[in-house]
């Protein structure tokens, strides 16, 4: 129920008291009491479980709304919005985006733990390899986003891209690491 609904309600309760009292003060007292109070009081009860039972509706409307709305995000990003942790974002992404699994993720771990630690801030003074995935020169992800210098998503997305369309997998990144020190 709308609160104009709920007031007009109320002010026909106030309406039907003064008129009552105004009649015949001394019964309308003894009336109130009894019967029209009692009558009011269960018009007002069954109005307000009425207002709360629309409310309650649609509260719950409006929250699958906002899970598909969230869902369609995440599907959209191929990550969950408001992930933190970069392991996190990739796993998510690499999942989404690529099928990649867990034993992919263990060899992108690999090798992202020996170029930046996951420090999205890493910065190679020698080479000029930046963020997360030690893109040469760093510049090469503004591709993916003007906030390539400061965004892990940007990051991680180039790097994921880099190694798929270098590589093919990040298992295979991580041998070709292993045996030459770079990817």
């Amino acid at each position: 129920m709308d609160v104009a609904r709920w007031i007009r309600l109320t002010a026909l309760a106030v309406v039907i008291l003064l008129t009552v009292a105004v009649a015949d003060p001394l019964s309308a007292h003894a009336y109130v009491q009894d019967s029209t109070a009692d009558a009011v009081a269960v018009q007002l009860a069954d109005q307000r479980a009425l207002a709360l039972e629309e409310q309650y509706q649609v509260i719950t409307l409006n929250n699958s709304r906002l899970v598909g709305l969230n869902k369609m995000e995440a599907d959209i990003l191929g990550y969950k919005p408001g992930t933190k942790d970069p392991r996190d974002i990739a796993r998510q992404l690499m999942s989404s985006r690529y099928g990649w699994g867990a034993a992919q993720f263990t060899c992108y771990d690999n090798i992202i733990m020996r170029e930046s630690m996951w420090d999205p801030l890493a910065d190679n003074p020698n080479s000029s390899a930046y963020g997360i995935p030690q893109a040469l020169p760093g510049s090469k992800m503004a591709q993916f986003g003007a906030d390539w210098r400061t965004n892990p998503v940007t990051q991680i997305t180039w790097g994921l891209w880099y190694v798929k369309t270098r590589y093919g997998t990040p298992c295979t990144a991580w041998d070709f690491k292993k045996a030459h020190g770079w990817y």
